[in-house]
């Protein structure tokens, strides 16, 4: 999407690309690229993590009093989208791009000053223990319990589908620590160190083949009240806040538009049915191409509003449930088209074993066609994960017949 820039603005996009042509290798683009998950694996990501706090940008979006870079939301566009398109992985975002900003916005002096340091410099990696098994798009009916023991809480239960748990020494936890009448009442935000005793995880293999998703449990873990965020019982007002970030932040059309880019690649490279065409010359093709092209204009000019938004302050509200819905909706369709684009050389991607970016360059299948099958599967809990479709259009339709 083609956006007049002024004349700072342009500068600072010069300084991003010139950082990234620098400092992005062509290892972590790679793997990167191949990556079927929603976040690279470390060390890659970590590699780019580093990268990124000697030069002062790892938490740019944080408040400038705790190491954030004061850009304005048009830098912040302008950053995310350059570093995507590429090729560079997200930076362990759930602590860079969730519990960061909450234990900012909500913490007590002694948490920002001991963990904000922590996520900054990568020494902490977290995950997330939001959902469970009886309580995913529905969050406030989670069972998970704290109870206050002196000045610990033991905390007993188990959350389900918990990226990177496997590698993550840290992670942050809603918890019910009295029952209310009203669901959302009685819930805290706990910050729990994995090591504890008592912290379990099983792995979860998706559907495409990927260990990405863990579950993790309980067992009477002793946690530090000086460890809650906010005040007791109000962790839903946490919540809520760090949802707005899961579903609204950064630059939500810019995977759509780095996986329009992938099918293209992918039509440009596969034999089409005449001989010497290619796909990218079937007007069945180009017709679909250019459908979906429309449509990641359009999630492009909807991002802008956002940026708009936060330009004056105003909070994204219900803008992030509809974007959130509009942007995994199409990620999953462009995937998808590229599955079919594939034909029959998606079916090995499959008998790959262990993740795409680390198999053989002598793999029999194009590497334009790795990682695709992958995706696509992965991606079909695009729409279910950071809010189910289904919730995010009920809360869009209440906020428009107020």
């Amino acid at each position: 999407m083609d956006i007049d820039l002024a004349p700072e603005d342009l500068e600072f996009r010069r300084e991003v690309l010139s950082f990234l042509e620098e400092h992005l290798s062509a290892d972590v683009r790679r793997a990167s690229r191949l990556s079927t998950g929603v976040f690279v694996d470390p060390p890659w990501s970590k590699e780019w993590h580093q990268a990124l706090f000697r030069k002062g940008w790892i938490t740019h979006a944080w408040p400038r009093e705790y190491g954030g870079c004061g850009w304005s939301p048009m830098q912040r566009y302008i950053y995310e989208s350059e570093a995507s398109l590429c090729g560079a992985p997200a930076v362990a975002p759930m602590g860079i791009n969730l519990v960061g900003p909450v234990i900012c916005e909500f913490g007590s002096p002694w948490q920002k000053e001991f963990y904000l340091p922590r996520i900054r410099s990568g020494e902490d990696y977290w995950c997330q223990g939001f959902s469970e098994p009886g309580a995913g798009s529905d969050l406030s009916s989670l069972k998970t319990k704290a109870v206050r023991d002196g000045d610990h809480y033991i905390v007993t239960g188990e959350k389900i589908w918990t990226t990177h748990a496997h590698f993550a020494n840290m992670i942050f936890v809603l918890a019910r620590t009295s029952p209310e009448e009203r669901q959302q009442q009685g819930i805290s935000f706990l910050l729990i160190d994995m090591k504890s005793p008592g912290v379990s995880v099983r792995p979860i293999i998706t559907l495409g083949g990927d260990h990405e998703v863990n579950q993790v449990f309980f067992d009477d873990v002793r946690v530090p009240v000086e460890n809650l965020v906010g005040e007791e019982g109000k962790g839903w007002n946490q919540a809520k806040y760090l949802l707005e970030f899961e579903r609204g932040g950064g630059a939500p059309s810019v995977r759509s538009r780095v996986a329009l880019e992938r099918f293209k690649n992918v039509l440009r490279n596969e034999v089409g049915d005449s001989h010497g065409s290619r796909l990218i010359d079937e007007k069945d093709r180009q017709f679909r191409l250019g459908e979906l092209e429309a449509r990641v204009m359009a999630l492009e000019a909807l991002d802008m509003r956002l940026v708009a938004k936060r330009q004056t302050g105003e909070r994204l509200g219900t803008s992030a449930s509809l974007i959130k819905t509009l942007a995994s909706e199409l990620l999953q369709e462009i995937e998808k088209a590229s599955v079919e684009a594939l034909g029959p050389h998606a079916l090995p991607d499959l008998a790959f074993d262990g993740p795409a970016f680390a198999v053989s360059n002598e793999a029999p299948v194009p590497e334009h066609g790795w990682a695709i099958v992958g995706r696509h599967l992965n991606g079909l809990a695009g729409t279910i994960f950071g809010g189910a479709s289904e919730i995010q259009r009920e809360v869009i339709s209440k906020d428009l017949v107020k």
